[in-house]
């Protein structure tokens, strides 16, 4: 017993310890520290974070079980939760998992400096976060989990997770060229300002005249939208992209 026990000690200290951080939540590892990864959750705290258009974190947002989640017992205590500081050029990565019928999303480059633009989907687009079978708005098919909201996308792009399984997302905003990954698929590959963008402006909501402001500048604050259904979110990390990259 005691050889057995010695065999499956060495076996343990032999892993190494990147993999054993992999199999943490909201942590670094040597290497994505070396590469300029940065947390945006550390897995405790709402550090970094406050409600739109407040300088605190509102009732609505709480922190459990190493992961940010949307209360909505608290539905009326604030709106949605945006980062302190303003991103431009970057790759974000996190994960997200949601209740039946939950609907919720991930908005970039929000201007949040005047008070007129009184939501972040008025400045902000839209990586959408979906049940893609309960939810009530699951049509057309820009509207479904991975998509640029009610811009581009499709039912044969997005595939998200079961209910109560975590999805993993990449966005990648590099100079206005904009792609997305959810669960390894690309769904989205487009540029802010192009020709095709502006085409499907003209076919979305954004073309209305409460848009006015809307993706008018490559560069701003990230939210987590505030939506009906519970959702929740963990190891959220940034990098910033320089030019030599």
């Amino acid at each position: 017993m005691k050889k057995i026990l010695l065999l499956c000690l060495l076996a343990f200290l032999a892993i190494p310890s990147v993999m054993l951080a992999q199999d943490k939540d909201n942590i670094l590892t040597g290497k994505e520290k070396r590469h300029g990864w940065k947390l945006l959750f550390d897995g405790s705290t709402l550090k970094g974070w406050h409600s739109y258009h407040r300088d605190t974190v509102a009732a609505n947002w709480i922190v459990k079980d190493g992961q940010i989640e949307y209360d909505r017992t608290n539905d009326r205590a604030g709106d949605d939760l945006v980062t302190d500081d303003i991103y431009t050029n970057y790759e974000l990565q996190l994960q997200w998992r949601i209740t039946d019928g939950g609907n919720s999303g991930i908005i970039f480059d929000i201007q949040e400096n005047d008070p007129k633009h009184t939501a972040t989907f008025v400045t902000g687009p839209e990586m959408q976060v979906l049940d893609n079978i309960h939810a009530s708005d699951n049509h057309p098919e820009t509207h479904l989990a991975g998509c640029l909201y009610d811009m581009m996308g499709s039912a044969a792009v997005s595939k998200p997770k079961p209910i109560g399984e975590w999805n993993q997302v990449k966005i990648v905003q590099n100079k206005g060229h904009l792609t997305f990954w959810l669960n390894g698929i690309q769904t989205v590959d487009t540029q802010i300002g192009s020709p095709e963008w502006n085409a499907m402006i003209q076919k979305s909501k954004f073309k209305n005249r409460e848009f006015g402001y809307f993706a008018k500048v490559a560069g701003g604050k990230i939210a987590l939208q505030k939506h009906p259904g519970a959702s929740g979110w963990k190891n959220i990390k940034i990098r910033e992209i320089k030019d030599k990259d």
